[in-house]
This record gives C-alpha cells, structure tokens and sequence, in this order.
C-alpha cells in the first residue's frame, strides 16, 4: 500500500476514559473482529494479558494493524495510568498522530495533561475525542473550555452532540451540515444522515461559523476567499482543517459515548482525514554515530534502511522487539547493525502484531510498524540500519523510579531464576530497576508505583514461576548538598608487597535541574593519565549511588576533578577508585546531606459531604491545598464517579521510614466520612517534578 494511505496511530488519555473501548470499536466496525470486546467483561481484545483482564484496566501497550476506506491504520491502544506512562512514551516516540480521549464528566484529568505534553514533546498531531456522553453530568462544553485553558488553545469543535446525557443520541457533522445517528439495532455500525433538528440548528451554524473562519485561517488561498466573503465547500474546508492539524496548529474535537456505540466511524473518519501519513511526517532526523554530523532518512522503501526499536517483550516463543521502520525495507533472514553495542543482528521473523496474536510477514517497509524476533543486543531505543549507512536517531527519556522494595527468594535454587527473570523484566520495561543493596545484602526493585511494582510482583511469580518474598514499598527519597565545597580523597595502602597511592581532589557543587549527577575534568593528562580518568568517575558514581550522607541516591550535583595525584609506579586505577569515593564521602561530611522528598501533585474529586473529612485528613499529611473547585452538583446518591468538589493539592511523604499511617509515594490511604460510614480510597502514584504528572483518586 503506498506510504500516503498509511496511517500509525495511538490512544492516549487518562486511566478510565475509554480508550480500550474506543479502540475495540474501531475493530468491530472495521470487520478487525466479528464481535465486540467489553472491557468490564474482561473479554477486550487489546487487554491479552491475565492482570489486564483482572483489573480492568491496560498495563501495556498492544498494536493491531486494520484497514478503514482503502486506508492501512496501525493502531497503539496504550495505558492511562501514571505508573505505566513509559508505555505511552515509548509509542508516542514512533506514532505519527493520537487520538486523545477524554471523559465527557470529568474533562481533562491528571493523566491527560501528563499524555498530552508527551505528544507535545514528541510533535505528534492530535484528535480530540470526547466520550462518554451518555453519562450523567456529562457537560461538552465545559469539557472544551478545559482543554482550551489547560492543553490548547486551538481545540476547534468539528461536531456538535444532538442531545445531552440520557438522551444523547448522534452528532451533527459541521463540516457536511448533516446529523449523524447510530442505530442501536446494528450496534452502532449503521449510520443514520439525517436533517439537523430544529432546535439545535441555530447552535450549529454559530459552532460552523467559527469552525470555517479557524479552518480557513490555515491556508492563504482559503483566507482570502473567505474576507471576499465567498462560501467554503466542504473539502477545502477539511483541506484547512487537515494543514492545521499537521502543524498543530489546530486539534479538531469529536464527540461521542463509545460504550453506547455512538460517534465511533466519524473518529476513523478523522484519522484517515487529518492525522499525518509517514509521508506528511517527511525525513526522520538523526546522526552519524562515527562522525557525529546530522545525518537524515526518507520515507521511502528504496532507501537504505533506518529503523527504531521502542520495545522489547520477553516470550518463550522467542523475544519480540517492536521496530518502526522509517526507510528502506526489513527483510526477514537478513542482518542489520546495531551502532550502539557495535555488533549485527539477524532478523529472523518478521510479524504482523494483533495484540496477541500474530502474522508472519517476508519484510517491512518504510512506515509500517512490527515486530521482530531475533535480535539479541538490542534494547529500547537502539536504531537499525546497514553497517556501511550508520545512523543513530534520538534516544528515549524516561522518568526515574519513585519507590523500591525488597525481594529475595525463597531458597538458594531460586535466587538464579530470580536474577535472571529481573534482568529480562528490566530489559523490557525502562522505568524498572533492580540492585544488590550492599549494606544489607537484599535485591531492591523499584518502579513507579506501588500498582507498578504489585503487577511486575504477580508477573515474577506467574510468569516466571519465581518463589519469593516482598517487602513493604519504601519511599525513594534522594540527596544533594546546599553549598560548594573542595574534598581531598587519598588512597595509600601496602596490599601484598606493592603500595598502592592516588589522590583525588574535588569541586562539588549543588546543580538544580539536573535529573542525576554530573561529572566533569579540569585536569590535563599531564596531571592525571588519562587512563586514571574512567576509574575516579566510577568511584565517584559508585559513592553517589548511596554511599555517602543519608545513604539514598545523589542528584542534582555536580562534580568536577580539579587535581590529582599519581605516582608511575604506584598509581592504580582501583586505588583511583577509592581515592575519588572517599574524596566524595567527605565532600558530603563538609558541606551536609540535604534529603528531598518526592512531591506529588494530586487532583482529588469528592462528593460534597466528604469534602471537609478530605481536606482534614490532607493536612494531617503535610499537603498543600492549591485550589478547591466544583464541577458539577452531587447527584442524591454519589456514585464512585459522581461529579463533585476537585482539590488539587502537594502532597509529600511523611519523613523517615514509611510506617502505619504514613504517607508512601506511589499510595496512600485517605478516609473519608464519620466512623461507620468511612470509605477507604487508594491514591495511584505521581511522578516527583514532573508537571502535569497529577495522579486522580475519586472518594
């Protein structure tokens, strides 16, 4: 199929809002499948895996390939909770455009600003879908006003709803002036055209009217014709609409209830009309990894090759890695390289992913997404090409770890399946970390939250079939220091009958904004040979990973080698190594540890009888209350989503060790209502400075 009809999409939003559903969906009408998966019955095709069907909810993210109007859509439905948020980063680095779905009650939540500024990261053109409006208390306009304040301003209505709530029965096409309804008989596959209702129809031309004047305003041609006064058709106005969309200019919004089978084709619709081919994306940018220069690659299958992997999934069936191909073709049975561990890797399947399940292919070309088995170096983020065409594209960032627990297994022939099992789970998912804690000899695991550590805790124990024990989860709290200070660190020791001498001399400095620690040499080779050079950054990184002040990980510090000492004899790169961890650990000594504490930002919403009892039992917890909002009234009897009061507050954890009744980042308790009637809410995990990382507990 040529690049212009493809399409490579995701679903990103907030935990709840109906992606998986929305996406199911698209299936059914698509003819993907011939009956349509719920999520609440646990039977939806994109949730494979047991815990997703158990809880409800998309822990990882699935692709499925499916055509729609002679078009080729690949489609990434991807988690909504914050723990899982590398999933949505790693497909957003390879999507060329997302819908974005939004709950028609609550509007913009915790996680759709944290999904949104992702895509804004990466460029991605977006559609806007509102969902769920159906529901009681579902308010369109209210949601648009939302986005508008806190995601885009140029969030431009392309629909307008034909009822509200109960009586929510179809949309109006603004663009064709014409009234789409959905039969429930077909389940929503039979679209229904019909007149635009009367009582609706001056709403509509007022929603038209602006839609044509921000349409036109995209393309000068159309601008000029329209301040002539002359009326727009409907495909030049769609050809406005689609140049705004491309440059983000503008981010068209549907409407409709999933879950009732209402407004789904009209999204396909969108897609195929607005969000980008590989083609409207152009040459993906990188550099040549020998000579360092800025190096490109077309979308084209005739090019040499060029190709990302985003992710890697551990099978017993064979090890899948996820590739985008941007140029060139992947053939099956050949072997590509690898500039990162410099080494070829054999490409032996190649496959077309649906969910699950799985279609042999010969080759992929530029554009299309797969999966890959065969590769054994490669890891998320690593680029693929011809050894004699190096080129490497930009790498992924992912968030550090939040919380940590311990694990260790419950005899000696386990300790091996363990280790090995957290290695391969480490390889697959980027947020997760494991370490040996030398003080105490246990395995530490740490991830992005207590959901994140639970699942990755049932998957050791159901998939790998590792007997272990877990701890508690800990808080990761961090340090650095407040002042700049200069440390000496001397190594001078007689082992067997050779001395071992090196002096090492630092500059430590607090460095706010920086995620880890930064090193740097001030010293020539004159000074310090440069084989010393490697080993004090090595014990220097060796003492700030818990070796000095309170014992937790450094950050935000900055280290600079302003001398050293070294004898030609007696200099060695392991008394280096000492000298440079001792130099640091004093470094701490003079000028201080300083602790920092993980903050969360948090969006709690609450009926209004608990809103006292929530704020109380916040304060007690060192919050700080930014801002207490109404959306909406209480219904006579508060459902589990009932609109209500929102409070957006910090949160921080309780300092020390994390105990009975203290706050852990990634979970806390909060109680709500008199004694009796107390409801007991889990609060999810927020990311540490991260904006728009606000995690979303109902009461």
């Amino acid at each position: 199929m040529s690049l212009d009809r493809l399409r490579n999409i995701g679903i990103i939003a907030h935990i709840d809002a109906g992606k998986t559903t929305v996406t199911e969906r698209f299936l059914y009408y698509a003819g993907k499948e011939y009956k349509m998966g719920e999520v609440h019955h646990g039977t939806a095709h994109m949730d494979y895996l047991e815990e997703e069907q158990a809880r409800g909810i998309t822990i990882t993210s699935a692709a499925t390939t499916f055509l729609w109007e002679n078009h080729r859509l690949t489609l990434i439905d991807t988690p909504g909770h914050v723990d899982f948020t590398a999933e949505v980063e790693r497909s957003l680095r390879v999507l060329d455009g997302a819908v974005v779905v939004f709950d028609g009650v609550a509007g913009v939540e915790a996680q759709s600003e944290t999904v949104w500024h992702q895509a804004d990261r990466y460029g991605v053109p977006r559609l806007i879908f509102v969902n769920k409006l159906d529901r009681t208390g579902a308010d369109p306009e209210r949601v648009l006003e939302m986005i508008r304040e806190r995601l885009t301003p140029g969030a431009v209505p392309i629909q307008v709803p034909i009822g509200a709530e109960g009586a929510f029965s179809g949309v109006v096409d603004l663009v064709d002036r014409v009234a789409l309804r959905f039969t429930e008989e077909s389940l929503g596959k039979e679209v229904v055209r019909e007149e635009i209702p009367p009582e609706i129809r001056e709403r509509v031309e007022a929603a038209r009217a602006l839609l044509v004047e921000r349409a036109a305003e995209q393309d000068e041609e159309l601008t000029d014709r329209y301040l002539q006064g002359e009326e727009l058709g409907p495909e030049e106005i769609r050809r406005g609409l689609r140049k705004g969309t491309l440059s983000r200019a503008l981010t068209p919004v549907l409407f409709g209830a999933a879950l009732r089978n209402k407004g789904i084709q009209p999204v396909l619709d969108g897609v195929i009309r607005y969000l980008p081919s590989p083609l409207d994306i152009g040459p993906v940018a990188g550099r040549n990894p020998k000579s360092g220069d800025p190096e490109e690659r077309a979308p084209d299958p005739s090019a040499p090759l060029c190709a990302l992997a985003f992710k890697t999934v551990s099978d017993p069936h064979g090890d899948l890695t996820w590739v985008r191909v941007y140029s060139g073709t992947l053939k099956q049975g050949v072997q590509v390289w690898n500039p990162r561990v410099e080494r070829a890797e054999r490409v032996n399947r190649i496959l077309l992913m649906h969910a699950n399940d799985r279609v042999q292919m010969p080759k992929a070309q530029a554009g299309e997404i797969v999966a890959v088995i065969g590769l054994r170096w490669t890891a998320t983020g690593d680029t693929l090409c011809p050894r004699h065409r190096p080129i490497v594209l930009e790498q992924m960032e992912f968030p550090d770890t939040v919380i940590s627990m311990a694990i260790e297994p419950k005899t000696t022939a386990d300790r091996d399946r363990l280790l090995e099992a957290l290695a391969k789970m480490a390889r697959d998912d980027p947020t997760f970390e494991s370490h040996l804690d030398e003080d105490t000899g246990q395995i530490l695991i740490s991830g992005m939250g207590e959901l994140h550590l639970e699942v990755l805790e049932h998957e050791l124990l159901r998939v790998y079939r590792v007997d272990a024990n877990v701890g508690k989860p800990r808080v990761a709290y961090r340090q650095t220091i407040r002042e700049e200070v200069v440390a000496e660190g001397v190594f001078d020791r007689v082992t067997g009958e050779r001395r071992q001498y090196a002096r090492v001399v630092l500059r430590v400095r607090p460095a706010p904004g920086e995620r880890r620690l930064v090193f740097s040499s001030e010293v020539g080779k004159e000074v310090l040979p440069r084989r010393f050079l490697g080993p004090v950054e090595s014990g220097i990184r060796s003492a700030a990973e818990g070796g000095v002040g309170y014992g937790y990980p450094v950050v935000q510090l900055g280290v600079a080698l302003v001398d050293a000492g070294a004898d030609e004899r007696e200099s060695t790169e392991a008394a280096f190594e000492a000298a440079a961890n001792a130099a640091l650990r004093e470094a701490f000594e003079k000028a201080g540890a300083v602790l920092l504490e993980p903050v969360m930002q948090v969006e709690i919403q609450t009926p209004e009888a608990y809103l006292g009892d929530v704020i109380a039992d916040l304060n007690v917890r060192r919050a700080e209350i930014q801002a207490v909002e109404t959306r909406g009234g209480d219904p006579p009897d508060p459902g589990p989503r009932a609109p209500g009061p929102h409070v957006r507050v910090l949160l921080r954890p309780a300092l020390g060790e994390p105990g009975p009744g203290h706050l852990q980042h990634g979970a806390a308790l909060l109680r709500a209502g008199s004694p009796g009637r107390g409801r007991e809410v889990r609060l999810v995990a927020g990311m540490p400075g991260t904006p728009g990382g606000i995690p979303e507990i109902f009461l």
